[in-house]
């Protein structure tokens, strides 16, 4: 599956901004799917930001934007969204939309290792 990422760009502190994730080639697995948001700064690993279950009924977030952020999908649409409130310059980063096969998981993967479908990366700048 082919992932593109959209919505990104140049926000102040306390903005709000929401990303946009469209699947693409393989759809039909799309409802089998784990879908994840990960982003990574200059200089820093990439790391987890949030999940959501193939089947919905579990979704994850890293303890830093724990009550900010909120992922969703529509699965008709192939897409995952990714809201984004009370944005912080410690926001500023790419972020990649991924996706792994998920009625095999136990659990949400938070690594990058369990997705092997990612996106080309969106920008998003948050300056104070």
């Amino acid at each position: 599956v082919q992932l593109v990422e959209s919505g990104g760009g140049l926000v102040q502190a306390g903005d709000s901004m929401r990303l946009t994730c469209v699947a693409s080639g393989r759809t039909s697995t799309f409802g089998s799917t784990d879908m994840a948001w990960f982003r990574q700064a200059p200089g820093k690993e990439r790391e987890f930001i949030s999940g959501i279950r193939w089947n919905r009924l579990s979704t994850d977030y890293a303890d830093s934007v724990k009550g900010r952020f909120t992922i969703s999908r529509d699965n008709t649409k192939y897409t995952v969204y990714l809201q984004m409130n009370n944005l912080k310059p410690e926001d500023t980063a790419v972020y990649y939309c991924a996706a792994g096969f998920g009625p095999t998981k136990v659990r949400l993967g938070l690594r990058t290792v369990d997705y092997d479908s990612w996106g080309q990366g969106t920008q998003i700048t948050v300056s104070s």
